[in-house]
């Protein structure tokens, strides 16, 4: 197979196309439902702040199947060297690291923060999500800002309901979100 047919049938894949075209996509995540999307549109960030009715200044957290997805929004020379045994022996995992951004993270994923919240998840959905379509996804949990967080498929519809591609899939045995802890001095910041 050339790889000009491998691009053809992966572009056919209904997740990937609508990925590119900037839908948001649901899908099951460690402890609860994510929503998500491409981290380099702006426009489908926009959209899904929208849509949770988060403000932007927040930022967002990306996930990805491995580090080297997230090595271009992460300024990987700027981690602490006494830092970084703790943060790569805890992915993957439901472990969300504050890192030093890139010079070309956008503040669309950042919000007013000089860091950038990023995941390697070892959910086997989100993992064969972020391999198919080669880069890391936003993943905030799916709900609307201060509402609790959809834990299945029917859950997320009933919020979503055709504005989004749902991903099939089982929500992990995890009872809580991913940990939060800032990549600089290793404080909790969401336990």
């Amino acid at each position: 197979m050339t790889s000009e047919n491998q691009y053809s049938v992966a572009s056919q894949d209904p997740m990937v196309a609508a990925f590119e075209n900037g839908m948001l996509l649901v899908y099951p995540t460690e402890a609860v439902m994510g929503i998500g999307c491409d981290p380099d549109s702006e426009s489908a960030v926009l959209a899904l702040l929208e849509i949770k009715q988060r403000p932007i200044e927040k930022g967002v957290i990306l996930v990805a199947a491995n580090y080297s997805q997230l090595l271009p929004y992460v300024n990987d020379n700027a981690i602490r060297p006494d830092m970084r045994t703790e943060i790569f022996s805890s992915w993957p995992g439901p472990n969300t690291w504050l890192l030093p951004k890139s010079t070309s993270a956008p503040m669309w994923l950042t919000g007013k923060h000089d860091k950038i919240a990023v995941r390697v998840s070892n959910h086997p959905t989100v993992r064969a999500m972020c391999e198919t379509l080669g880069k890391p996804v936003v993943s905030t949990s799916a709900n609307l800002t201060g509402q609790p967080p959809a834990r299945t498929l029917d859950e997320a519809k009933a919020i979503f309901a055709d504005s989004v591609l749902y991903v099939e899939g089982s929500v992990g045995e995890s009872s809580k979100p991913s940990t939060i802890r800032d990549g600089e001095t290793g404080d909790i910041i969401r336990a």
